[in-house]
C-alpha cells in the first residue's frame, strides 16, 4: 500500500467517508490546534507523536502561514462568542530558545491577522515585563499572567480567551486554581495529565474503523503500542520486565512483517509515556539490550521536561520512513491543524539519521511541505492525500481523548460546519 492507493480508496468511498467523519466529529470539542509527526514506510503510514500545544508554527511554509489566518479566524468566530476579541497567548518559559519565540511570533501574527488583540504572558510572577528577541531578530514583550480573582488581569487587559502554547508539563496548580477565564487547549490536556498510551489506543481503534470502511487491512494505518507501568530505569528487575514485554511485541510484529511479505527486520522505540520535545526516547532492535543499558542510556531514559520522573513508558512499533527531503536527507512529514482543518506542515529532515531513527533530535532541519502540496483533487471528492487523512484521524483521536478525560472546554460552542464544508 502507498499513500496514493489510500487516497484513491478514500475517493472511491467518498460518501461513506463523509458520513463516518461527520458522525465522529460532530459530538466533539476541538482543541484550537494540534500537530502530528507522521511516518510513511511505504507499507504503512501512521502518526508516531501527537502534540496538542505545537511549537513549530515558524517552520510551516509561508503560504500556509498566510492561509492559517483565515482558518484561525473561522475557528474563533464559529466556536466562541463574537465578544471574544482579546486573547492572551500563554507561552512556555523557554526564554533562552530564540527559535521557540519565532513560533510565538508566528502565532501572534496569525491571531492578530484574525482580528484579535493579542498579548503574550507566562504563568508566573515577573518583577517587570521580559523583552525576548526571537531567532529572526524580532523583540517580543512577555508579561506575567497575573490573576485577579478567577480571571487573568494584566494591567487592565482582561482576556476573553487564553490560547495556551504552554504544554503544562508542569501543572501550575497554584496559578490555575479557580481560573474562570476560558482556555483552549485546556490546561487539563497538558502533559502533567496526558498519556501517550491513551492517545494511541484511541487512534488505533479509529484507524481500524476507517480501514474497515475502506476495505483495507487496518495494520497499514495502525502503530502497535503497549504500556509498561511502574518503570524504574535503574532497577534491574524493572528493565528485565520491560525487556520481556518488548520481546513479545517484537516477535508479533515480525510475524506481521512475514505474513505481509515485508523483507526487513522490525524494531521498537521505548518512549516516556508523558514525554515531549523528543526526550526519553530510545530505539531498541534487540530487547536483550534493555537489561544492560549503561549509565548513558539510563540517563537518556530519565530525561523529561521540567525534570519530571519517568514512571511509565510505552513500547512502540518502529515505523521506518521512505520519505526523503531535497538533497536526499532522511525525512518525515509533520502536519499542523487548527481545529479540524489542515493548517500547515513541513518536512523534518536529518542528514545524519537513518530511515529507522527518531528525527526529532538535534541537527534536524525543516523543509517545505505545504498543505497545498498534499491536495489531490479528483472530480467528485476533492480531499487531501494520505498524510492529511492520517492527521485527521489523529485529530479525532485527540478530541476523543479529551472527552474520555472529561476535559471541559469553557464557553466553547460546537459547530461542525467548517469540518465538513470541503466534503459537501
Amino acid at each position: 500500500m502507498n499513500d496514493q492507493f489510500l487516497h484513491r480508496r478514500i475517493v472511491e468511498n467518498c460518501t461513506a467517508v463523509q458520513d463516518w467523519f461527520r458522525s465522529h466529529s460532530r459530538t466533539l470539542d476541538f482543541p484550537f490546534y494540534s500537530s502530528f509527526d507522521v511516518r510513511d514506510a511505504g507499507f504503512k503510514v501512521a502518526p508516531v507523536d501527537a502534540n496538542i500545544f505545537p511549537a513549530g508554527f515558524n517552520n510551516i511554509c509561508r503560504v500556509d502561514r498566510e492561509s492559517a489566518v483565515d482558518v484561525a479566524k473561522e475557528f474563533l468566530d464559529q466556536h466562541y462568542s463574537p465578544d471574544v476579541r482579546k486573547i492572551l497567548l500563554l507561552t512556555e518559559e523557554h526564554t533562552a530558545n530564540p527559535y521557540y519565540w519565532d513560533n510565538v511570533l508566528a502565532l501572534q501574527t496569525m491571531l492578530t491577522g484574525a482580528g484579535r488583540e493579542v498579548k503574550l504572558a507566562i504563568p508566573r510572577p515577573l518583577s517587570k515585563p521580559l523583552v525576548i528577541t526571537s531567532a529572526s531578530g524580532t523583540a517580543l514583550e512577555v508579561l506575567s499572567a497575573t490573576r485577579a480573582g478567577g480571571d487573568v488581569n494584566i494591567d487592565g487587559f482582561l482576556p476573553d480567551l487564553i490560547i495556551s502554547n504552554n504544554d503544562f508539563s508542569t501543572e501550575y496548580e497554584e496559578w490555575s486554581a479557580g481560573l474562570t477565564t476560558p482556555m483552549n487547549p485546556p490546561r487539563e490536556l497538558g502533559w502533567y495529565r496526558r498519556r501517550k498510551d491513551r492517545f494511541f489506543r484511541i487512534y488505533n481503534e479509529l484507524a481500524y474503523e476507517f480501514s474497515t470502511l475502506l476495505k483495507l487491512d487496518p495494520w497499514f494505518l495502525q502503530v502497535e503500542t503497549e504500556l509498561f507501568a511502574g518503570f524504574e530505569v535503574d532497577d534491574e528487575d524493572s528493565r528485565a520486565g520491560l525487556s520481556q514485554q518488548a520481546h513479545t511485541l517484537l516477535a508479533r510484529i515480525k510475524k506481521n512483517y512475514q505474513s505481509r511479505g515485508i523483507e526487513r527486520e522490525p524494531f521498537l522505540f521505548i518512549k516516556n509515556n508523558a514525554g515531549t520535545y523528543g526526550l526519553g526516547v530510545m530505539q531498541v532492535k534487540d530487547p536483550e539490550e534493555i537489561k544492560s543499558w549503561n549509565n548513558k542510556s539510563r540517563k537518556k531514559m530519565k530525561a523529561a521536561k521540567g525534570g519530571r520522573e519517568v514512571s511509565e513508558v510505552i513500547i512502540q512499533e518502529g515505523i521506518p520512513t521512505s520519505v526523503h527531503a531535497t538533497g536526499g536527507d532522511t525525512a518525515e512529514p509533520v502536519i499542523y491543524m487548527i481545529g479540524c482543518q489542515l493548517a500547515g506542515g513541513f518536512l523534518r529532515a536529518h542528514g545524519e539519521k537513518s530511515d529507522e531513527d527518531s528525527l526529532n533530535s538535534p541537527g534536524a532541519v525543516f523543509q517545505r511541505l505545504c498543505i497545498s502540496d498534499l491536495a489531490v483533487k479528483l472530480e467528485g471528492c476533492p480531499m487531501e492525500n494520505a498524510y492529511g487523512w492520517v492527521a485527521k484521524l489523529a485529530f479525532l483521536s485527540v478530541a476523543k481523548e479529551a472527552r474520555e478525560l472529561g476535559v471541559e472546554f469553557k464557553n466553547y460552542k460546537r459547530s461542525d460546519r467548517r469540518c465538513h464544508r470541503d466534503l459537501e
